[in-house]
């Protein structure tokens, strides 16, 4: 018995370091899962803002690659992520905005002082974000021209980001 003792600690020891091993080789640590990916974008409920063109649900099944991107004026990632939207969308990519949880002359105001990257925006009180299992923002979606969700991608698109993750993402909803 004093044997089997000896020796436990060791064993132990060794299969939790072998678990934490194969939990460190996950493709991606930081990903948050979506049950979203491969199946159909769910149904768009969103206001309008001001006098922008308004998201309605048929954006998101047209024909074409697109990014569906959930942002607030209050959030300051969003706000360091806003030049890669702007240099996406002067690639000739599709936006398409939700404005989250924000006062529409604010929203009117993020977007006069940075530039509006989107085709169309809607307004989300939180509604939409449900749906879409949004945990913060920013969030965006890579949605093929079928309507499917490709890629959700959970924070700030940085220019690594936008290289690493995005644009792999972009080129698969276009096949």
């Amino acid at each position: 018995m004093s044997r089997i003792l000896m020796i436990l600690p060791p064993l132990v020891f060794a299969a939790l370091a072998a678990m934490f091993w194969l939990g460190m080789q996950r493709e991606d640590p930081d990903a948050l899962p979506s049950t979203l990916v491969g199946r159909a974008a769910p149904v768009v409920q969103v206001g309008t803002l001001g006098d922008h063109p308004a998201l309605l649900h048929e954006a998101l099944t047209a024909p074409g690659v697109k990014l569906l991107n959930f942002w607030a004026s209050w959030c300051a990632p969003c706000r360091a992520e806003h030049p890669m939207l702007k240099q996406l969308q002067a690639e000739g990519v599709s936006i398409l905005g939700v404005n989250y949880k924000d006062k529409p002359d604010q929203a009117e105001a993020f977007l006069a002082e940075l530039g509006n990257p989107y085709t169309a925006i809607g307004t989300d009180s939180g509604r939409m974000a449900l749906e879409w299992g949004v945990y913060g923002v920013p969030e965006t979606f890579v949605i093929d021209g079928a309507g499917k969700v490709v890629l959700r991608y959970a924070g700030p698109i940085t220019a690594q980001e936008l290289e690493r993750v995005i644009r792999p993402a972009l080129a698969k909803a276009a096949e």
